[in-house]
């Protein structure tokens, strides 16, 4: 349900549009239509009015991810996300205490499991295969006392739209749209959600993960080239870690861990929620009193204390693999607060941006040595330092350090000359449509709003992001080149073609 925002178009492009004091006027104007509050709890709501359609989107974005994740726990940030569509104590339960009983008998054959198997060639064969069976007869006897897709059902039944969820790095956000006279539905399911979760089926949405992880990074030869990127080029900091997080760690997590995982992660204060639409503010706040004041307060979580250490050599992965080569070349940059993030966005823009880019026009058109080149920002996350990342999908007869070094010369073209005032234009032109791309529906404002509120500190900045890129010159993108894109601070990886033998 894609609820396209037209009454804010014009104003937006006016913002986006202007800068100084009369972007200022502008965005004052916008301001009318949003409404901030935060509860006692600690848990912030941002209203946005749009009563040109009588349909509401709710964004619930919660300020967790997986760099919050530490070895022995990988992946549960995504498996919570699995479970918070599972019910609550109220909603898909049949007869909760015998449900609680089940499951607690899944979790001490699984216990057991876990421990033989932690014997590893010691243990014993038959024994695992009897609490294999037990467990899978236990999870299934489990799942009789419940309705594990009630609350995906009570938003069909209203006539939600959109229902889904997403994990990265930096943040678990969970969304959907409701007509607006059924608004309180909304208020009801996602407070009980983060009030009294149940945690059934976790091993089956265990195993969805698993599978995952199989169909996205096992099976994929540029998923586990990223990962092995990725693992590289993070020694210290958890963004070196997948998101999916490790087979080992999947199959061994358990119940309690992922309860003790929301316990800490999912406090009120933790969490801000977006309301865009055709809602009203006061009854929205209102509602908000009577079902979110009900969460208890507990502490916002701290930020990741590790800092990636500066790397001081270059660091290579070369992986074999019955695939077309690829090259990945990544280079560690600020995070989203810092002044020179902005810079990185143009810059990218300028060498790996669609087909008039530096990098697609020299590899692909002219030289004709690769059927894509491109580069992108913020990988994994931007919450923390991260990286700029550039790409190349060799053509036909050439491989992976082809591209290597027309990549490198073109790095070197934006290290040594300024680029031109032409160039820098397009690349502004093209940021601020980008942006209002993203913000033409109630959710896609949304999603932008939360995100620019939460890691910046203020909503707001989704605006002055456009001022600041206005103020990105080519002596910037100059000087941050040659500050980040040098030979120690990146990490290398290609995909070399192995040879089938049985063609020889």
């Amino acid at each position: 349900m894609k609820i396209r925002f037209a009454r804010y178009i014009p104003l937006v492009i006016a913002i986006l549009a202007l800068s100084g004091p009369a972007q200022s006027q502008d965005l004052a104007a916008f301001e009318k239509n949003v409404t901030e509050f935060t509860l006692e709890n600690g848990l912030t709501f941002i209203v946005v009015e749009n009563h040109d359609a009588p349909v509401v989107s709710f964004l619930t974005y919660a300020d967790v991810g997986s760099v919050d994740e530490v070895k022995g726990i990988t992946g549960l940030a995504h498996v919570f996300e699995h479970m918070a569509f599972k019910g609550t104590t109220t909603i898909g339960a049949k007869d909760l205490e015998a449900e609680y009983a089940a499951m607690e008998k899944v979790d001490e054959i699984f216990a057991d499991l876990r421990r033989e198997r932690h014997k590893g060639h010691q243990a014993d064969p038959e024994r695992l295969a009897s609490l294999q069976q037990a467990f899978e007869d236990a999870q299934k006897a489990a799942r009789e006392f419940a309705q594990s897709n009630a609350m995906d059902e009570a938003i069909d039944r209203a006539g939600g739209a959109g229902l889904n969820a997403t994990t990265s790095v930096d943040a678990t956000r969970y969304f959907y749209s409701l007509p607006s006279n059924k608004i309180e539905l909304f208020f009801s399911l996602e407070s009980n959600r983060f009030l009294d979760p149940v945690l059934r089926e976790f091993f089956i949405e265990r195993d969805v993960v698993k599978e995952e992880r199989r169909m996205r990074t096992e099976s994929s030869p540029v998923g586990r080239l990223l990962e092995e990127m990725l693992a590289t080029a993070f020694k210290a900091h958890p963004y070196g870690e997948p998101t999916v997080g490790h087979m080992s760690d999947l199959d061994s997590m358990t119940r309690k861990e992922a309860m003790d995982f929301f316990n800490r992660y999912y406090g009120p204060a933790n969490l801000t929620i977006l309301v865009s639409g055709d809602a009203d503010p006061a009854h929205v706040k209102e509602l908000a009193r009577t079902y979110f004041d009900r969460l208890p307060a507990r502490p916002a979580t701290e930020p990741v204390e590790t800092i990636e250490p500066p790397q001081v050599a270059e660091r290579r992965i070369v992986m074999e693999d019955k695939s077309q080569p690829v090259l990945l070349m990544g280079y560690h940059k600020v995070d989203v607060k810092h002044e020179d993030d902005l810079v990185f966005n143009v810059m990218s823009d300028i060498l790996g941006s669609g087909r008039t880019s530096r990098l697609y026009t020299s590899l692909v058109k002219d030289q004709k040595i690769a059927v894509n080149a491109s580069s992108f920002t913020d990988f994994p996350g931007s919450k923390y330092p991260n990286m700029m990342v550039f790409f190349a999908f060799p053509s036909k007869d050439h491989t992976a350090a082809d591209c290597e070094a027309a990549i490198e010369e073109e790095i070197e073209r934006i290290r040594n000359e300024e680029v031109t005032e032409e160039e820098l234009s397009r690349a502004k032109v093209r940021a601020r449509v980008n942006l209002i791309r993203q913000l033409d529906s109630n959710m896609g404002l949304a999603l932008q709003m939360a995100y620019f509120h939460v890691l910046t500190g203020d909503w707001r900045n989704l605006f002055h992001s456009i001022d600041r890129i206005n103020e990105v010159t080519a002596e910037d993108i100059k000087r941050v080149a040659n500050e980040y894109l040098e030979p120690r601070n990146r990490t290398v990886a290609s995909i070399v073609t192995m040879e089938d033998e049985s063609s020889e």
